[in-house]
């Protein structure tokens, strides 16, 4: 059953294409419940199978993360807080969970937009804040590319890797890959929030 699926999404992708992976990681940036792990990681497997260009895939999902960030940018600059309060419960998202994005956003930043386009959940909704604060667009699209890059990067190599094993890309040994990379991604977060608050307050001795 669980191969089956795999097939599914796998001939879905190709089916669809690129234009498929920009629309529906448009979807999945959004506030619209598309897993990205049901799109990348079968781009990637696709890819080790020369039926797609992995770079073309890479930049396909990160334009498509890009445009949907963007769009939740747009509608949270100009609707404000009160929007997500009162629908967001028909898009999964509670209003307690957008107090937790805000705060998160509001202690950390710009590096809050890189780093939660790393992590579930946080992706789908770090823009909102984001366009509450009516944070720089050059920073938003600089912050939230490079985050959406690496995610869609790694998603890619866990297809790919399957592919190039010779294995059936399966929905339960992509969560797992998931999961590990997620993991994984922790202690490097950790570093980078790290290495990013000293470097800001320096640089706030050097300016003061």
């Amino acid at each position: 059953m669980l191969e089956r699926f795999g097939l599914w999404l796998v001939e879905g992708i190709g089916t669809l294409g690129y234009p498929g992976i920009v629309l529906l990681m448009a979807l999945e940036s959004s506030v619209f419940p598309v897993p990205s792990e049901l799109v990348m990681p079968p781009a990637g497997f696709l890819a080790a199978k020369g039926e797609m260009n992995l770079f073309v895939a890479l930049v396909c999902g990160t334009v498509g993360s890009l445009i949907g960030a963007y769009a939740n940018y747009v509608v949270a600059s100009r609707l404000g807080r009160w929007v997500f309060v009162r629908y967001g419960k028909w898009v999964l998202l509670s209003e307690r969970s957008l107090e937790r994005t805000e705060r998160f956003f509001s202690n950390h930043g710009e590096i809050a937009t890189f780093i939660g386009r790393l992590f579930p959940v946080i992706r789908h909704l770090i823009s909102i804040p984001a366009g509450i604060a009516r944070m720089r667009l050059d920073r938003f699209f600089l912050y939230t590319g490079v985050g959406a890059a690496i995610w869609c990067a790694v998603l890619l190599a866990i297809g790919w890797l399957v592919g190039k094993a010779g294995g059936t890309l399966a929905r339960d040994q992509v969560e797992a890959y998931t999961r590990h990379a997620v993991i994984a991604m922790v202690p490097v977060t950790i570093a980078l929030v790290g290495g990013y608050i000293w470097w800001h307050r320096r640089s706030g001795r050097r300016n003061g």
